[in-house]
């Protein structure tokens, strides 16, 4: 990777109070991230104080985040760097209480001759979160940090409410960063350049040329080690409130009047007030067959793994445009696309065996996954005698551009900006509790949950839900290999 700018890292060293350091989402991804931004040279001075229920030392610590560091294959990994990088890492059980940890920070501030800017990661499940604000709390470490939590931020209006209020007696708004992964990822930032850069693109996106719009992130993955978390959650919780609402802001807001995080966090709070209450009937839950055998899980359970659904919003852009949602655990195919499909033209003068509308209205498709992709399908004449129709489509992936190799991973991105005291991808108050206000139809009368075959699209009752249209998910034609574009 080139140098690195001088304005793109932090100002001040970065003290990381790391809650939750040797849970899975430490392990999986924060321990790798701050390993690959401080050897990039993103955080050139950087201590970090993880904290948990296990009774390690510094050195247990080290040897966990090594491992975890080592195993992270997804990134390049520099591991001749890992001395230097461990040296940075202390560890404090939360048996130890305020006072340790108030020692340990103090003992990290020190290297920086207390210019230090503390930042503290709650990587710990909603009900855990306040014990571990009042932890900072009384070991006098609020004034001058910043707190990033992780999702999702309270299970209804309820809890979200008085979560928040609960933080807000110890942090003010501004120090608070609500975290959504999604959001990190470079093609989400991406809608937002599309959208707003291009005079092609902009003066259509409006119910006057859009039909409907999908948000699609089925996944292979199992619950796995989460069975307990997720039993707590499920699919509407863990992906939807948090991700998905998140992605439908962006792709559905007005042009914000700066880049900046008041304008843009603004823009995506009208989306949200605009959101229609979720109807229960408009709702298909379904659970993976053997779900209930998972450790953790109650045999019983009436936790979705499926969900899909349909969502309204009420404004002079989007009135009449129906937005569908859909993810799920043990699915046929990992995915993570929007997919907008636009109205068809009113009339045709192509004769009926042209194959004009056979296969659908044209697409314009996001891939959110970390290798982005971007692509719109149109008709367009088969050659030879005749006039047969064809669904045709221009792709642009990351690739293309040579730059694959400057992208950061979504937490990576989203520990940047943090640590710079950048809100721009992150969720506001008004925001989180507005989702789980419209959500409050469907927790109290959530529709029972039935069963679908792992490995499976989910039930035939999703068909149903988007009739007329269709999913997009299987792709008919999948996207082309990077050795067949531009070859």
């Amino acid at each position: 990777m080139a140098k690195i700018p001088p304005d793109v890292g932090p100002k001040l060293p970065q003290i990381v109070v790391l809650f939750g350091a040797t849970g899975d989402l430490a392990k999986r991804k924060l321990l790798p991230a701050f390993f690959r931004l401080a050897t990039l040279g993103f955080i050139p001075k950087c201590r970090i104080v993880g904290v948990s229920l296990d009774a390690f030392d510094a050195e247990g610590f080290r040897a966990l985040a090594k491992q975890s560091v080592g195993g992270h294959h997804e990134r390049e990994t520099k591991m001749e760097a890992w001395p230097g990088f461990a040296a940075t890492l202390d560890y404090v059980p939360l048996a130890g209480g305020p006072s340790a940890l108030k020692a340990a920070v103090d003992k990290a501030a020190e290297a920086f001759k207390g210019e230090g800017q503390r930042v503290h990661y709650m990587s710990v499940p909603p009900n855990a979160a306040l014990s571990a604000v009042k932890m900072v709390a009384e070991a006098d470490l609020v004034k001058g940090s910043r707190i990033i939590m992780e999702k999702p931020f309270g299970v209804d209006y309820d809890s979200a409410v008085s979560l928040n209020a609960e933080l807000h007696k110890v942090f003010s708004e501004d120090q608070i960063f609500r975290i959504d992964h999604f959001l990190g990822k470079e093609p989400a930032q991406n809608i937002l350049a599309f959208r707003f850069a291009n005079g092609l693109f902009e003066p259509i996106w409006n119910r006057n040329f859009i039909d409907h719009v999908q948000i699609d992130v089925p996944e292979t993955l199992d619950v796995g080690a989460r069975a307990a978390f997720y039993e707590q959650t499920g699919a509407y919780r863990d992906m939807v409130v948090t991700h998905l609402f998140q992605i439908l802001a962006f792709m559905a807001m007005e042009p914000p009047t700066a880049l900046a995080p008041r304008p843009i966090g603004e823009e995506k709070n009208k989306v949200f007030r605009s959101l229609e209450p979720i109807d229960p009937a408009e709702v298909v839950r379904w659970q993976f067959i053997g779900y209930r055998e998972e450790p953790g899980v109650d045999p019983e359970s009436d936790t979705e793994t499926f969900i899909a659904l349909k969502c309204r919003i009420d404004n002079w852009r989007w009135a009449g445009v129906p937005f569908y949602l859909r993810t799920g655990k043990r699915m046929a195919e990992g995915q993570r696309i929007i997919s907008i499909a636009f109205r068809e033209p009113p009339r045709s003068m192509f004769p009926s065996d042209s194959g004009i509308s056979s296969q659908g209205p044209d697409h314009l498709t996001f891939d959110l996954a970390d290798e982005s992709k971007v692509s719109l399908s149109f008709y367009g004449k088969r050659p030879g005698p005749g006039m047969r129709l064809d669904k045709q489509s221009l792709q642009f992936a990351l690739h293309d551009t040579g730059l694959g190799g400057k992208v950061l991973e979504a937490y990576e991105r989203l520990i940047l900006d943090a640590m710079r005291g950048d809100h721009t991808l992150f969720s506001p108050a008004e925001g989180i509790e507005r989702l789980w206000e419209v959500s409050t139809p469907l927790l109290d009368d959530a529709p029972p949950v039935k069963v679908y075959a792992p490995g499976s699209w989910g039930p035939q009752a999703i068909y149903q839900l988007i009739a007329p249209h269709a999913w997009r998910l299987p792709f008919e034609r999948p996207w082309r290999k990077p050795d067949l574009v531009g070859g």
